[in-house]
């Protein structure tokens, strides 16, 4: 396979086979002119727009799986701030910050194995009031959905997508969770996609997957067609008890450009990492991928909206705003012409309680 068969994959819209996958992880070719073919997809599909992302932990701990890569577990560290639920008030106040801060997309996030019937009752119900009053996409993540009806409630309350990471590839799975299996996540998505709702699933790199397992992840993730791919880098933190795999900038960008390569027409999202691994270079990884999360992750702190704004638009980018209403204060960067790189700490750092739960007086 030449550099030439490999653009023209990516100007027709073919995913390459397996075994093209697997060298676009080595370095059988240049990683620059790859990403350059990497690029082309993502701006036929894309654009140079960039769709920002913004994650609330309703719930944080208290959690009884022992998913290795999750400081949330029951057993994980004593350092985050857990609590059982935020109110109704203050995740619609959140909503309100994530609205202004020009979230395109709004992600409910809580903790434990999976949802009951009265939790989906009560998320649908959260649902609509956000709509109703922010015109944002919702995406919920709530875990594990055995239950096909649970998926035609959501869908009816007008949930936009579900998140459930497969996060590694399946021969690797029992090495990361005992508590549940590989078929629970897989039954999830099945579930949700059965009732109409789009799929956000991805990867965490660095759990001790192979190149192998990578390709394997991303081909898997074609075959539901998956709309949205999180491509999170494993950070490290007091109660994980799985050992950080090294990720250079060049595994990083290179396990990218696989899973544009692969799903073509998929939002390749910059998840959790993107400011440890990528730092400076985060507009590389931007040609590749065309979303983030902005303020943060699950429990490691981010870039904050405006440093992460300044990134976007000084390297030539826009932010999709066709269903976001960006305050007047962040319009103005529209209009600089400035070459501003966020230059993010190596340092990672765990979200504090008013980082996790602004609205709350303590």
């Amino acid at each position: 396979m030449n550099l030439s068969y490999l653009k023209k994959l990516a100007e027709t819209g073919e995913s390459p086979d397996r075994l093209i996958a697997l060298s676009l992880l080595n370095n059988t070719y240049p990683l620059e002119e790859l990403i350059d073919i990497a690029e082309i997809p993502r701006v036929r599909h894309y654009r140079n727009e960039v769709q920002i992302h913004v994650i609330n932990n309703i719930k944080n701990g208290h959690c009884a799986e022992d998913c290795g890569y999750c400081a949330q577990r029951s057993s994980g560290t004593e350092d985050i701030a857990a609590y059982s639920g935020k109110t109704e008030e203050e995740i619609l106040e959140e909503a309100k910050d994530a609205f202004q801060s020009g979230a395109f997309r709004y992600c409910l996030v809580t903790s434990g194995r999976g949802p009951t019937m009265q939790n989906i009752h009560k998320y649908a119900s959260l649902i609509r009031k956000i709509k109703e009053k922010f015109p944002m996409e919702i995406c919920l993540s709530a875990g594990i959905v055995n239950n096909p009806q649970m998926a035609q409630i959501l869908k009816e309350a007008g949930l936009n997508r579900y998140n459930h990471n497969l996060n590694t590839s399946e021969e690797n799975y029992p090495a990361i969770s005992k508590t549940h299996s590989y078929s629970d996540r897989l039954d999830t998505l099945k579930n949700l996609t059965g009732a109409g709702i789009s799929i956000c699933s991805g990867i965490i790199a660095g759990l001790g997957e192979t190149d192998e397992g990578i390709v394997d992840l991303a081909f898997r993730l074609k075959s539901y067609e998956v709309a949205s791919i999180p491509v999170n880098f494993f950070l490290p933190v007091p109660g994980h008890i799985i050992k950080a795999e090294p990720v250079t900038y060049e595994r990083a960008m290179r396990i990218l450009i696989v899973f544009r390569m692969i799903n073509q027409n998929a939002e390749i999202r910059l998840a959790a990492g993107r400011e440890h691994y990528f730092g400076e270079k985060q507009p590389d990884a931007l040609r590749v991928a065309n979303s983030l999360f902005v303020s943060g992750y699950l429990n490691v702190k981010g870039s904050d909206a405006i440093s992460t704004l300044e990134m976007i638009y000084g390297n030539g980018y826009s932010v999709d705003t066709k269903n976001s209403d960006l305050p007047h204060e962040l319009e103005k960067l529209q209009e600089k012409n400035k070459d501003i790189i966020h230059k993010s700490s190596a340092t990672i750092k765990l979200k504090t309680f008013s980082d996790l739960r602004p609205h709350t007086q303590k």
